[in-house]
Parts: structure tokens; sequence; C-alpha cells
């Protein structure tokens, strides 16, 4: 049984605030003075940007772009796609919090992984038919995808296809075949040697001339494939700090029981390991979803390219301010989300171990 905390009485809190206030901020002549030149200077500028928010700032260059902010010239008569789409994703975060409710009330809950894991690729599968279309559905090319809509299918693509191979590359820099391992650990060195930029630009020129017959390859495909590679490197390190803080007791004690070497990193090892590595995964495509900014530099018109094209429009010329403003709060939203799950879910796991 949990024993929850009784409720604090007001006037105990109001105490409590008081001296925090008194030892934080107002704890000495010197301390007072700069606490209320600091209240003074931060209140004087949240006036200043709530009059120009309100009076001053011309939101019609957003409210009359809104649709190319989120989806960019995807066709109007199918954006029903995009409303299935969302559904999906919002049943499979659904599903995914019932299945951790369920597991915290009950012991057993392999047989809802293996469904989780079996319903997330063809979820992929069928939103990608969806967004592309093909099979009976119209065909909406990739230089229509823009906006959000493009930011979030290259950081969400380049996430879940740079994780495995991140998380091979991490048991293979840890293994004990010096082949394996120097490749591994030169693969990983390398690209974190390398600014991300010039993987993109060597994605966007070399990727084709490097493959058998120089396919032309799409941009938006190009472009997930430098992220993929620059991405994996990355979350190898993170997997591989997660893996050195399992103790050596647990292999041991696995293999003690019988489980070979395949069965002891998939069921004892790479859980807790990934369990430990979720703050830094989820840091890691919080960067990644902010890197794709870069793509405007290859005309691909993610969330900031859309911006740079909504501000060539001959009536929206000098709105930077409010262009930038609602893509930055864009960007926050979304970041400040993911934070706030991968909080909750390191407490949840937190507290089943």
């Amino acid at each position: 049984m949990t024993v929850k905390p009784l409720p604090q009485p007001p006037s105990s809190r109001l105490t409590q605030t008081r001296i925090w206030l008194h030892r934080n901020l107002f704890n000495g002549w010197f301390n007072s003075l700069l606490t209320i030149a600091l209240l003074a200077l931060i209140g004087s500028v949240g006036v200043n940007f709530m009059r120009w928010v309100f009076t001053q700032a011309q939101w019609a260059v957003v409210t009359t772009n809104l649709r190319l902010f989120l989806v960019g010239r995807y066709p109007v008569d199918q954006v029903w796609r995009l409303w299935t789409v969302l559904a999906i994703v919002l049943a499979l975060a659904g599903y995914s919090g019932w299945r951790s409710q369920r597991k915290k009330a009950s012991a057993v809950g392999g047989s809802s992984n293996a469904q989780l894991l079996v319903a997330v690729p063809i979820a992929l599968l069928v939103i990608f038919w969806l967004l592309g279309g093909g099979v009976g559905l119209a065909r909406v090319p990739t230089n229509l995808w823009g906006g959000l809509l493009l930011t979030l299918i290259v950081a969400i693509a380049s996430t879940v296809l740079a994780f495995p191979l991140g998380v091979l590359l991490a048991l293979g820099r840890q293994s004990s075949l010096p082949i394996l391992q120097g490749f591994c650990t030169a693969y990983i060195e390398l690209i974190r040697g390398l600014p991300l930029i010039g993987i993109l630009f060597m994605a966007q020129v070399m990727l084709p001339l490097v493959l058998p017959g120089q396919p032309n390859i799409d941009r938006v495909v190009r472009a997930i494939a430098g992220l993929v590679l620059f991405n994996a490197a990355y979350q190898a390190e993170n997997v591989r700090g997660g893996l050195q803080s399992i103790p050596k007791g647990q292999t041991e004690a696995a293999r003690a029981l019988g489980l070979n070497l395949p069965l002891t990193l998939a069921l004892v090892v790479l859980p807790q390991a990934l369990r430990i590595s979720i703050p830094a995964i989820v840091g890691q495509f919080i960067s990644l979803f902010k890197d794709t900014s870069l793509l405007a530099l290859f005309a691909l018109l993610e969330l900031t390219g859309m911006a740079r094209s909504i501000l060539a429009q001959p009536q929206f010329l000098g709105r930077y301010a409010e262009v930038y403003l609602f893509v930055g709060l864009l960007y926050w939203v979304f970041c400040y989300s993911l934070s706030t799950v991968s909080r909750r879910i390191e407490a949840q796991t937190r507290f089943r171990r």
C-alpha cells in the first residue's frame, strides 16, 4: 500500500512561500534591490512584448497562410488522409498508454508487447500509403508535402529507422570481435566528427552516385537517409551508455539460467539499457526534430523553409517577427510535449524498478 501525504493547509504553504522568498530573493539589501530591479526589467519587457502582440503585430500573415504552415501544398481534396493518419497515431498512443496502465496492474505484459511491435510497423506502412498514395489512392508527390507535416514525417521516419541501426552499432562497439568493434567504432567517431550539414550535402549529392544504376532518388528520401546516418551514431552512444550501466551480474545470471547470448541481450540486457537511456534517446529526437530546419537549404519546404517561402509573398514582406515567432512556438510546443512525455515514461520505469 502507498500512503499519500496529507495536503498541507493554505497557511502552511503561504508560510513556506514566504520563507523561500526571503531565503532566495530578499536575504539582504543588495539581493532585495537586485530582485526588484530584475522584476521591473522583466515586467517592462513583458508589457512591451504583450503590447506589440495585441496592438502592433500583423497576424494576418499567419492566419492567411495557416494551411501552408501546417500541411504545405498538400491537395485540399486529399486532406482527409491526414486526418486518418492523425487518428491512427492517436490510436497507437492510446493503446500504448492503456498497455502501460495494464502492465501496472498485472505482471504479465509479454503478449501486449508483441502486439505493439507488430502494430507499429503495420501502422507506419499504412501511414506512408495514405500520405503518398498508390494502390487505390491518388498519388501525392513529395514536392507537395511541406510545413509541419514534412517536418514530422522526416523527423519520425529518421528516428524510427535510426534507432535499430543505433542499437546494432552500440552492440557492435561492445563486441569482443576486433573487426566488428573497429568498424562500429570508426563509423560512430567519423559521423560524430562531421557536421550534420555536410552529411546532408553528401546524401543529396553523392547518394545517387554511389548506388548501382544511379537511380533518381526522391529528395525527401535522400534527406531521411542523411539524417538516419547521422542520428544512428548518436543513438548508438546513448544506448552504449545504458549498456555500460547494466551490472555484469545480470548477464552472468541469465547465462546461468541457460539463456544464450541473443536471448540474454533481447530479454535481459537491452530492456534495462533502453529504459535507462530513455531521456538521452528522447533528447536526441528533440534535437533531430529541430535539425530538420536545415532541409530548407535543399529546397525542401519543411516548417522553416515554408516560413521563408511565405515571407517572399509581396503582401507580407518584412513580417519576420510574426512568422518566426509562430514557427518558434510550434517547435516549442512539440519539443516541450516530448520532454514531458519523456519525464513521465522515466518516472513510470523508475517506479517499476
